[in-house]
């Protein structure tokens, strides 16, 4: 039996997961909300959008690298409590300018809680001794769920933005004070050593494993911004109907996610990325050549269940190459990653102007595929006097 210390500090863990994707949810729910509230246009919008990601990747690229320097805990806790601090100033924000700056400030708390949290799972994975990696994620996709139906309730109820940003940033401070005094404690960190091996390699292999992740978020992003519009318009099922597309794959992703710690140790995280990268393209690609309402709904779900556990593979697979240097390895792939949030839609929007939304789609079947055929980076880095063993 393992220590009531590192199952608390699982819980932990799972607590700032949990508190990421509800406070994501809640956000996104209520957007349509501001914008009516602050009489925005689509591109007045598109700045505070644009603001808010900035602030990500500030937190991503730049912020999360500190958990190298003071320990994944000790960057996580503060950045979870300011999750829920910085939660409610979007909802009282009187005009555009304080909006995009609120935005970018609760975005680079965003950012930094996803890397120090990330580098804290990895740690308690590597305590705990078996692959939990995807049940962390898990947490976090039952989280966005959990928001989303927050803030539409409150919508329902009539209740105002800045009222329901007070009421979640309240329960997410809550669960960031619970998770303060179990998370596993950082080892004491003097200095980071010095960076032997073949760190150009090493680089190059960690860009190439944020391409992976840039892939895989290009089909979330298909899937979130244009199932429904495909379902609707291109299939012509109602609103109603259109609307199962998404839910299916939100499903089976969680689903996935909640079956993919049994599923990495039975196949090994390389079979288990490639699987999943073919079974996401091939979901879609049936889905996109019947071309029938039903078909669809299958299709986007089976996308789900095939992109749910690769980036907890590849996150986990980053933070493994330098354990020493965790928060850097994330902060490079999951930078690189989100610009597949960022620019995925977009693509998918731009070439669909050009050839149609239903070939467009094809866009995450390909690199859906890209991803299975790159599996093998998942090989865990072999230490000194360490005996080869094959990965599968």
């Amino acid at each position: 039996m393992r220590d009531g210390r590192l199952v608390r500090g699982r819980v932990a863990t799972s607590l700032g997961f949990l508190l990421f994707g509800t406070a994501l949810g809640v956000w996104t729910a209520r957007i349509p909300a501001i914008k009516e509230n602050l009489g925005l246009g689509d591109g007045r919008l598109s700045l505070a959008l644009l603001a808010f990601a900035a602030g990500c990747i500030v937190g991503m690229a730049v912020l999360g690298r500190l958990t190298d320097r003071f320990g994944s805990s000790r960057v996580f806790v503060p950045a979870a409590i300011l999750e829920g601090v910085l939660l409610v100033l979007p909802g009282v924000s009187p005009g555009l300018a304080l909006l995009c700056v609120s935005l970018f400030l609760f975005g680079a708390a965003h950012g930094t809680l996803n890397i120090a949290m990330n580098a804290n799972a990895i740690e308690v994975q590597r305590a705990w001794g078996s692959p939990i990696m995807s049940s962390f994620h898990a947490t976090y996709s039952i989280g966005g769920f959990v928001g989303s139906i927050t803030g539409g309730l409150f919508a329902h109820a009539g209740a105002g933005v800045g009222v329901t940003f007070a009421a979640v940033g309240a329960v997410v401070l809550a669960a960031a004070l619970v998770a303060s005094a179990w998370v596993l404690p950082a080892p004491p960190v003097d200095r980071l050593p010095e960076d032997g091996g073949e760190p150009a390699r090493r680089s190059l292999l960690l860009v190439f494993l944020g391409v992976l992740v840039l892939c895989t978020l290009v089909g979330e992003g298909a899937a979130a911004d244009w199932s429904a519009v495909y379902l609707r318009d291109n299939l012509g099922t109602s609103a109603g109907f259109a609307a199962y597309g998404f839910a299916a794959f939100s499903i089976l992703m969680t689903v996935g996610r909640l079956f993919g710690d049994r599923l990495t140790r039975l196949l090994g995280p390389v079979v288990l990325v490639r699987a999943g990268g073919l079974l996401a393209a091939g979901g879609l690609a049936l889905a996109l050549v019947l071309s029938t309402p039903v078909a669809g709904v299958i299709g986007f779900g089976l996308l789900g269940a095939g992109l749910s556990c690769i980036a907890p593979q590849v996150y986990s697979a980053a933070g493994n190459q330098d354990p020493a240097r965790a928060g850097r390895a994330l902060s490079t792939v999951v930078s690189i990653g989100y610009l597949g949030f960022l620019l995925g839609p977009i693509l998918i929007g731009a070439a669909a102007t050009r050839v149609g939304l239903e070939t467009a789609l094809w866009i995450p079947v390909v690199l859906a595929v890209f991803v299975a055929a790159g599996a093998t980076a998942m090989r865990a880095p072999r230490r000194a006097g360490q005996d080869a063993r094959p990965a599968r």
